[in-house]
Protein backbone atom coordinates (compact mmCIF):
# COMPACT_ATOMS: atom_id res chain seq x y z
CA UNK A 1 0.00 0.00 0.00
CA UNK A 2 2.92 2.23 1.09
CA UNK A 3 4.45 1.61 -2.13
CA UNK A 4 1.26 2.45 -4.04
CA UNK A 5 1.04 5.50 -2.61
CA UNK A 6 4.48 6.93 -2.96
CA UNK A 7 3.73 5.80 -6.75
CA UNK A 8 1.06 8.07 -7.06
CA UNK A 9 2.51 11.05 -5.75
CA UNK A 10 5.45 10.86 -7.73
CA UNK A 11 3.60 10.69 -10.69
CA UNK A 12 0.92 13.17 -9.61
CA UNK A 13 3.62 15.63 -8.33
CA UNK A 14 5.32 15.93 -12.54
CA UNK A 15 1.65 16.63 -13.60
CA UNK A 16 1.24 19.61 -11.30
CA UNK A 17 4.93 20.82 -11.45
CA UNK A 18 4.77 20.38 -15.45
CA UNK A 19 1.41 22.06 -15.73
CA UNK A 20 2.50 24.85 -13.59
CA UNK A 21 6.17 25.26 -15.18
CA UNK A 22 3.83 25.30 -18.46
CA UNK A 23 1.55 27.77 -17.36
CA UNK A 24 -1.26 25.75 -18.38
CA UNK A 25 -1.22 25.85 -21.69
CA UNK A 26 -5.06 23.77 -22.15
CA UNK A 27 -6.36 27.29 -21.16
CA UNK A 28 -5.64 28.35 -24.54
CA UNK A 29 -6.51 25.52 -26.66
CA UNK A 30 -9.48 23.42 -26.82
CA UNK A 31 -8.54 19.98 -25.50
CA UNK A 32 -10.14 16.79 -26.75
CA UNK A 33 -8.79 13.72 -25.43
CA UNK A 34 -9.48 10.33 -26.96
CA UNK A 35 -9.72 7.17 -25.16
CA UNK A 36 -10.37 3.10 -25.73
CA UNK A 37 -8.26 0.08 -26.30
CA UNK A 38 -8.10 0.25 -30.17
CA UNK A 39 -8.77 2.98 -32.50
CA UNK A 40 -7.51 6.12 -30.68
CA UNK A 41 -4.83 6.78 -32.99
CA UNK A 42 -6.34 6.80 -36.25
CA UNK A 43 -9.50 8.98 -34.87
CA UNK A 44 -6.97 11.24 -33.31
CA UNK A 45 -5.40 11.21 -36.93
CA UNK A 46 -9.02 11.84 -38.54
CA UNK A 47 -9.69 14.28 -36.44
CA UNK A 48 -7.01 16.48 -36.85
CA UNK A 49 -7.07 15.98 -40.58
CA UNK A 50 -10.89 17.36 -40.83
CA UNK A 51 -9.99 19.99 -38.14
CA UNK A 52 -7.26 21.34 -40.32
CA UNK A 53 -8.72 21.25 -43.84
CA UNK A 54 -11.27 23.59 -42.40
CA UNK A 55 -8.94 26.13 -41.52
CA UNK A 56 -8.99 24.72 -37.90
CA UNK A 57 -5.09 24.06 -37.03
CA UNK A 58 -4.65 21.23 -35.08
CA UNK A 59 -1.96 19.65 -32.97
CA UNK A 60 -2.64 16.05 -32.05
CA UNK A 61 -0.39 13.66 -30.07
CA UNK A 62 -0.82 9.48 -30.94
CA UNK A 63 1.62 6.26 -30.55
CA UNK A 64 2.21 6.92 -33.81
CA UNK A 65 3.21 10.68 -34.91
CA UNK A 66 2.25 14.08 -33.44
CA UNK A 67 2.02 17.53 -33.98
CA UNK A 68 2.03 20.86 -33.03
CA UNK A 69 -0.47 21.62 -35.75
CA UNK A 70 2.75 22.66 -38.30
CA UNK A 71 4.72 19.81 -38.91
CA UNK A 72 4.22 16.09 -38.33
CA UNK A 73 6.85 13.99 -36.78
CA UNK A 74 7.06 10.37 -35.75
CA UNK A 75 6.35 9.69 -32.00
CA UNK A 76 9.59 7.80 -31.23
CA UNK A 77 9.03 7.98 -27.46
CA UNK A 78 7.64 4.64 -27.35
CA UNK A 79 4.83 5.71 -25.40
CA UNK A 80 1.15 7.28 -26.84
CA UNK A 81 0.96 9.32 -24.10
CA UNK A 82 4.15 10.39 -22.61
CA UNK A 83 4.79 12.05 -19.34
CA UNK A 84 7.98 13.96 -17.31
CA UNK A 85 6.84 17.37 -18.78
CA UNK A 86 5.82 16.18 -22.10
CA UNK A 87 2.53 16.44 -22.44
CA UNK A 88 2.27 19.90 -20.86
CA UNK A 89 5.52 21.26 -23.05
CA UNK A 90 3.51 19.52 -25.81
CA UNK A 91 0.36 21.86 -25.42
CA UNK A 92 2.45 25.48 -24.68
CA UNK A 93 4.44 24.41 -27.86
CA UNK A 94 0.92 24.16 -29.75
CA UNK A 95 -0.55 27.28 -28.30
CA UNK A 96 2.86 29.66 -29.90
CA UNK A 97 2.22 27.31 -32.98
CA UNK A 98 -1.05 28.60 -33.53
CA UNK A 99 -3.28 25.73 -33.37
CA UNK A 100 -7.21 26.06 -31.91
CA UNK A 101 -7.21 21.90 -31.44
CA UNK A 102 -5.04 18.96 -29.66
CA UNK A 103 -6.59 16.09 -30.25
CA UNK A 104 -4.40 13.70 -27.53
CA UNK A 105 -4.28 9.84 -26.71
CA UNK A 106 -5.36 9.09 -23.58
CA UNK A 107 -3.86 5.74 -22.25
CA UNK A 108 -4.97 3.57 -18.92
CA UNK A 109 -1.44 3.70 -17.95
CA UNK A 110 -1.13 7.28 -18.34
CA UNK A 111 -4.14 7.93 -16.33
CA UNK A 112 -2.96 5.75 -13.64
CA UNK A 113 0.41 7.94 -14.06
CA UNK A 114 -2.23 10.74 -13.80
CA UNK A 115 -0.36 12.66 -16.90
CA UNK A 116 -4.35 13.85 -17.59
CA UNK A 117 -4.36 15.54 -14.86
CA UNK A 118 -4.17 19.60 -14.75
CA UNK A 119 -5.71 19.77 -18.13
CA UNK A 120 -8.40 21.57 -19.05
CA UNK A 121 -10.39 19.28 -21.49
CA UNK A 122 -12.86 20.70 -24.04
CA UNK A 123 -14.22 16.99 -25.20
CA UNK A 124 -13.62 13.67 -24.09
CA UNK A 125 -14.49 11.11 -26.55
CA UNK A 126 -14.90 7.09 -25.32
CA UNK A 127 -14.40 4.38 -28.28
CA UNK A 128 -14.26 1.08 -26.67
CA UNK A 129 -13.08 -1.07 -24.20
CA UNK A 130 -11.69 -4.61 -24.07
CA UNK A 131 -9.40 -6.75 -22.29
CA UNK A 132 -5.67 -5.66 -22.64
CA UNK A 133 -3.30 -4.63 -20.18
CA UNK A 134 -4.20 -6.83 -17.60
CA UNK A 135 -0.96 -7.93 -15.83
CA UNK A 136 0.15 -4.61 -15.60
CA UNK A 137 -3.22 -3.54 -13.97
CA UNK A 138 -3.81 -6.74 -12.47
CA UNK A 139 -7.40 -7.32 -13.90
CA UNK A 140 -9.89 -6.25 -16.52
CA UNK A 141 -12.08 -4.48 -14.10
CA UNK A 142 -9.22 -2.66 -12.75
CA UNK A 143 -8.54 -1.34 -16.27
CA UNK A 144 -12.10 -0.18 -17.32
CA UNK A 145 -11.44 1.92 -13.51
CA UNK A 146 -8.32 3.52 -15.21
CA UNK A 147 -10.31 4.53 -18.53
CA UNK A 148 -13.78 5.62 -16.65
CA UNK A 149 -10.89 7.99 -14.46
CA UNK A 150 -10.27 9.80 -17.43
CA UNK A 151 -14.33 10.95 -17.59
CA UNK A 152 -14.20 11.56 -13.80
CA UNK A 153 -11.59 13.57 -14.23
CA UNK A 154 -12.58 15.29 -16.98
CA UNK A 155 -16.50 15.93 -15.53
CA UNK A 156 -14.98 17.30 -12.24
CA UNK A 157 -12.40 19.71 -13.35
CA UNK A 158 -13.06 21.08 -16.68
CA UNK A 159 -15.61 23.85 -17.87
CA UNK A 160 -18.27 22.33 -20.18
CA UNK A 161 -16.41 19.09 -21.15
CA UNK A 162 -18.47 17.62 -23.80
CA UNK A 163 -18.59 13.60 -23.76
CA UNK A 164 -18.78 11.23 -26.63
CA UNK A 165 -19.58 7.75 -26.09
CA UNK A 166 -20.12 4.77 -28.20
CA UNK A 167 -23.34 3.75 -27.20
CA UNK A 168 -23.06 0.48 -28.57
CA UNK A 169 -19.96 -1.06 -26.39
CA UNK A 170 -21.17 -3.01 -23.96
CA UNK A 171 -19.59 -0.38 -21.16
CA UNK A 172 -21.01 2.46 -22.75
CA UNK A 173 -23.30 2.99 -19.64
CA UNK A 174 -20.16 2.97 -17.01
CA UNK A 175 -18.92 5.86 -19.11
CA UNK A 176 -22.30 7.43 -19.22
CA UNK A 177 -22.31 7.81 -15.80
CA UNK A 178 -18.40 8.98 -15.30
CA UNK A 179 -19.96 11.30 -17.06
CA UNK A 180 -22.15 12.81 -14.85
CA UNK A 181 -24.46 15.67 -15.69
CA UNK A 182 -22.22 17.19 -18.53
CA UNK A 183 -23.33 17.42 -22.00
CA UNK A 184 -22.88 13.68 -23.83
CA UNK A 185 -23.22 12.83 -27.13
CA UNK A 186 -23.73 8.98 -28.14
CA UNK A 187 -22.52 7.98 -31.59
CA UNK A 188 -22.00 4.57 -33.69
CA UNK A 189 -21.33 3.25 -36.86
CA UNK A 190 -25.31 3.10 -37.59
CA UNK A 191 -24.87 7.39 -37.33
CA UNK A 192 -23.08 6.40 -40.89
CA UNK A 193 -26.38 5.75 -43.20
CA UNK A 194 -25.46 9.13 -45.01
CA UNK A 195 -21.90 9.32 -45.11
CA UNK A 196 -19.65 7.76 -48.19
CA UNK A 197 -16.82 5.11 -47.17
CA UNK A 198 -13.27 6.37 -46.97
CA UNK A 199 -11.04 4.86 -49.38
CA UNK A 200 -8.09 4.94 -46.81
CA UNK A 201 -10.29 3.36 -43.34
CA UNK A 202 -11.37 0.26 -44.98
CA UNK A 203 -13.32 -2.34 -42.67
CA UNK A 204 -16.13 -2.45 -40.35
CA UNK A 205 -14.29 -1.65 -37.44
CA UNK A 206 -13.09 1.87 -38.67
CA UNK A 207 -16.26 3.01 -38.87
CA UNK A 208 -16.23 3.41 -35.20
CA UNK A 209 -13.42 6.02 -35.43
CA UNK A 210 -15.29 7.75 -38.25
CA UNK A 211 -18.44 8.24 -36.00
CA UNK A 212 -16.78 9.51 -33.45
CA UNK A 213 -14.91 12.11 -35.50
CA UNK A 214 -18.30 12.91 -37.08
CA UNK A 215 -19.84 13.82 -33.33
CA UNK A 216 -17.29 15.99 -32.47
CA UNK A 217 -16.93 17.94 -35.80
CA UNK A 218 -20.29 18.40 -35.89
CA UNK A 219 -20.23 19.93 -32.00
CA UNK A 220 -17.82 22.35 -32.87
CA UNK A 221 -19.50 23.75 -35.97
CA UNK A 222 -18.04 21.57 -38.91
CA UNK A 223 -20.42 21.01 -41.42
CA UNK A 224 -21.70 18.41 -42.84
CA UNK A 225 -20.05 18.88 -46.48
CA UNK A 226 -17.30 19.86 -44.79
CA UNK A 227 -16.78 16.60 -43.33
CA UNK A 228 -17.58 14.90 -46.16
CA UNK A 229 -14.67 16.69 -48.34
CA UNK A 230 -11.81 16.01 -45.66
CA UNK A 231 -12.89 12.39 -45.40
CA UNK A 232 -12.48 11.54 -48.82
CA UNK A 233 -9.27 13.06 -48.87
CA UNK A 234 -7.93 11.43 -46.15
CA UNK A 235 -4.49 9.31 -46.45
CA UNK A 236 -4.89 7.55 -43.81
CA UNK A 237 -2.39 6.24 -41.01
CA UNK A 238 1.20 4.99 -41.62
CA UNK A 239 1.35 1.03 -40.03
CA UNK A 240 -2.75 1.26 -39.91
CA UNK A 241 -4.58 -1.04 -42.19
CA UNK A 242 -1.82 0.60 -44.77
CA UNK A 243 -1.82 -1.18 -47.90
CA UNK A 244 1.93 -1.22 -48.69
CA UNK A 245 2.28 -3.32 -51.40
CA UNK A 246 -0.87 -3.48 -53.85
CA UNK A 247 0.98 -5.62 -56.95
CA UNK A 248 1.14 -8.38 -58.01
CA UNK A 249 -0.04 -9.26 -54.17
CA UNK A 250 -1.33 -6.98 -51.55
CA UNK A 251 0.80 -6.70 -48.37
CA UNK A 252 -0.45 -4.64 -45.47
CA UNK A 253 1.01 -3.17 -42.21
CA UNK A 254 -1.56 -3.40 -39.54
CA UNK A 255 -0.76 -2.56 -35.29
CA UNK A 256 -3.83 -4.98 -34.31
CA UNK A 257 -2.45 -5.89 -31.11
CA UNK A 258 -5.25 -7.42 -29.36
CA UNK A 259 -7.26 -10.72 -30.23
CA UNK A 260 -10.71 -7.79 -30.94
CA UNK A 261 -8.29 -6.10 -33.20
CA UNK A 262 -6.71 -8.92 -35.14
CA UNK A 263 -9.52 -10.97 -35.39
CA UNK A 264 -11.55 -7.83 -37.32
CA UNK A 265 -8.42 -7.73 -39.15
CA UNK A 266 -7.80 -11.00 -40.38
CA UNK A 267 -11.63 -11.46 -41.02
CA UNK A 268 -12.10 -7.84 -43.20
CA UNK A 269 -9.11 -9.77 -45.32
CA UNK A 270 -10.57 -13.35 -45.80
CA UNK A 271 -13.09 -11.81 -47.15
CA UNK A 272 -11.06 -10.05 -49.23
CA UNK A 273 -9.09 -13.26 -50.68
CA UNK A 274 -12.15 -15.72 -50.61
CA UNK A 275 -13.69 -13.30 -53.35
CA UNK A 276 -10.99 -14.06 -55.30
CA UNK A 277 -10.15 -17.65 -53.97
CA UNK A 278 -6.44 -16.72 -53.01
CA UNK A 279 -4.90 -17.24 -49.80
CA UNK A 280 -4.29 -15.35 -46.85
CA UNK A 281 -0.77 -15.36 -45.09
CA UNK A 282 0.33 -14.10 -42.14
CA UNK A 283 3.38 -12.42 -39.75
CA UNK A 284 2.28 -12.74 -36.44
CA UNK A 285 3.89 -12.66 -33.14
CA UNK A 286 3.22 -11.06 -29.85
CA UNK A 287 4.96 -9.14 -27.27
CA UNK A 288 6.31 -9.93 -24.57
CA UNK A 289 8.29 -8.38 -21.46
CA UNK A 290 5.59 -10.47 -19.28
CA UNK A 291 2.81 -8.46 -20.77
CA UNK A 292 -0.17 -9.79 -21.46
CA UNK A 293 0.44 -13.19 -21.49
CA UNK A 294 -3.16 -14.86 -21.93
CA UNK A 295 -3.71 -13.13 -25.27
CA UNK A 296 -1.17 -15.26 -27.18
CA UNK A 297 -2.81 -18.72 -27.84
CA UNK A 298 -5.83 -16.24 -28.22
CA UNK A 299 -4.21 -14.57 -31.45
CA UNK A 300 -2.41 -17.45 -32.53
CA UNK A 301 -5.68 -19.24 -32.69
CA UNK A 302 -7.72 -16.59 -34.76
CA UNK A 303 -4.72 -17.13 -37.47
CA UNK A 304 -5.19 -21.01 -37.59
CA UNK A 305 -8.97 -20.08 -38.25
CA UNK A 306 -8.45 -17.09 -40.59
CA UNK A 307 -4.91 -17.68 -42.39
CA UNK A 308 -4.16 -20.06 -45.01
CA UNK A 309 -0.16 -19.68 -44.09
CA UNK A 310 1.12 -18.65 -40.55
CA UNK A 311 4.47 -17.07 -40.06
CA UNK A 312 5.59 -16.78 -36.58
CA UNK A 313 7.98 -14.75 -35.46
CA UNK A 314 9.43 -12.05 -32.80
CA UNK A 315 8.24 -8.86 -32.03
CA UNK A 316 9.01 -6.74 -28.92
CA UNK A 317 10.34 -9.93 -26.39
CA UNK A 318 11.82 -7.09 -24.15
CA UNK A 319 13.93 -9.80 -21.21
CA UNK A 320 11.48 -12.52 -22.04
CA UNK A 321 12.60 -15.40 -24.42
CA UNK A 322 11.46 -15.16 -27.76
CA UNK A 323 11.27 -18.39 -28.87
CA UNK A 324 8.99 -19.02 -25.70
CA UNK A 325 6.34 -16.50 -26.75
CA UNK A 326 5.88 -18.21 -30.50
CA UNK A 327 6.09 -21.40 -28.21
CA UNK A 328 2.61 -20.06 -26.45
CA UNK A 329 1.45 -18.49 -29.91
CA UNK A 330 1.79 -21.55 -31.63
CA UNK A 331 -0.05 -23.43 -28.89
CA UNK A 332 -2.98 -21.36 -30.10
CA UNK A 333 -2.37 -22.23 -33.71
CA UNK A 334 -2.61 -25.62 -32.99
CA UNK A 335 -6.24 -24.85 -31.62
CA UNK A 336 -7.53 -23.17 -34.44
CA UNK A 337 -9.26 -25.48 -37.10
CA UNK A 338 -11.50 -23.89 -39.58
CA UNK A 339 -8.29 -23.85 -41.86
CA UNK A 340 -6.99 -27.33 -41.16
CA UNK A 341 -4.80 -27.06 -44.56
CA UNK A 342 -2.73 -23.99 -42.45
CA UNK A 343 0.98 -24.33 -42.30
CA UNK A 344 3.48 -22.80 -39.90
CA UNK A 345 6.49 -21.56 -40.33
CA UNK A 346 8.71 -20.37 -37.11
CA UNK A 347 11.06 -17.57 -38.22
CA UNK A 348 12.89 -15.56 -35.40
CA UNK A 349 14.26 -13.13 -36.74
CA UNK A 350 11.48 -10.36 -38.03
CA UNK A 351 12.49 -9.69 -41.20
CA UNK A 352 13.77 -12.76 -42.39
CA UNK A 353 9.85 -13.51 -41.61
CA UNK A 354 8.38 -11.07 -43.42
CA UNK A 355 10.77 -12.07 -46.78
CA UNK A 356 9.95 -15.46 -45.89
CA UNK A 357 5.53 -14.33 -45.87
CA UNK A 358 6.54 -12.52 -49.27
CA UNK A 359 8.13 -15.60 -50.81
CA UNK A 360 4.86 -17.53 -50.38
CA UNK A 361 2.77 -15.05 -51.72
CA UNK A 362 1.22 -15.76 -55.53
CA UNK A 363 -0.43 -13.22 -57.30
CA UNK A 364 -3.63 -12.09 -55.88
CA UNK A 365 -2.79 -13.29 -52.54
CA UNK A 366 -2.83 -11.04 -49.36
CA UNK A 367 0.01 -10.70 -46.86
CA UNK A 368 -0.96 -9.35 -43.27
CA UNK A 369 1.98 -8.24 -40.74
CA UNK A 370 0.78 -7.34 -37.60
CA UNK A 371 1.52 -5.93 -34.25
CA UNK A 372 4.28 -3.62 -35.21
CA UNK A 373 2.82 -0.75 -36.92
CA UNK A 374 5.01 2.46 -37.29
CA UNK A 375 6.60 1.52 -34.45
CA UNK A 376 10.01 2.51 -34.76
CA UNK A 377 11.51 -0.08 -32.52
CA UNK A 378 11.86 -3.57 -31.39
CA UNK A 379 12.33 -3.85 -27.73
CA UNK A 380 14.53 -6.53 -26.45
CA UNK A 381 16.46 -7.68 -23.77
CA UNK A 382 17.73 -5.38 -20.80
CA UNK A 383 15.92 -2.49 -22.15
CA UNK A 384 17.90 -2.00 -25.72
CA UNK A 385 16.16 -1.09 -28.70
CA UNK A 386 16.61 -2.08 -32.21
CA UNK A 387 15.62 0.64 -34.93
CA UNK A 388 12.77 -0.96 -36.72
CA UNK A 389 10.95 0.11 -40.11
CA UNK A 390 7.19 -2.59 -40.64
CA UNK A 391 7.23 -1.20 -44.02
CA UNK A 392 10.84 -0.83 -45.32
CA UNK A 393 11.38 -4.78 -44.33
CA UNK A 394 8.01 -5.05 -46.28
CA UNK A 395 9.06 -2.98 -49.30
CA UNK A 396 13.10 -4.56 -49.50
CA UNK A 397 11.29 -7.79 -49.61
CA UNK A 398 9.08 -6.95 -52.29
CA UNK A 399 12.13 -6.17 -54.02
CA UNK A 400 13.71 -9.14 -53.93
CA UNK A 401 10.83 -10.72 -54.75
CA UNK A 402 10.30 -8.88 -57.99
CA UNK A 403 14.19 -10.31 -58.26
CA UNK A 404 13.90 -13.75 -58.51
Amino acid sequence: MLKNFIYSVYHYSWALVSAVLFWFPSHKIRVIGITGTKGKTTTVALLAHVFSSVGKQSAYLSSAFMSDGTNSIKNKTSNSMPGRFFIQRFLRQSVRAGSAYAFIEVTSQGVVQHRHKFISWAGAVFLDIHPEHIESHGSFKKYLQAKLSFFTYAHNHSRNTVFYIHKNDSHADDFIRAAGDSKKILFSADDLFDIPDCPALPGDFNKINIAAMYAVAREEGITHRDIIQALISFLGVSGRMEFVVKEPFEVVVDYAHTPDSLEAVYAFLRARVDLRGTKLICVLGSAGGGRDTWKRPAMGKLAGNYCDEIVLTNEDPFNEDPDRIIDMVFEGVRQGSKYAHARTHRVLDRKEAITKAVSLAQPGDVVVCTGKGSESYIRVKGGKKIEWSEREAVLEAQRGYTQI
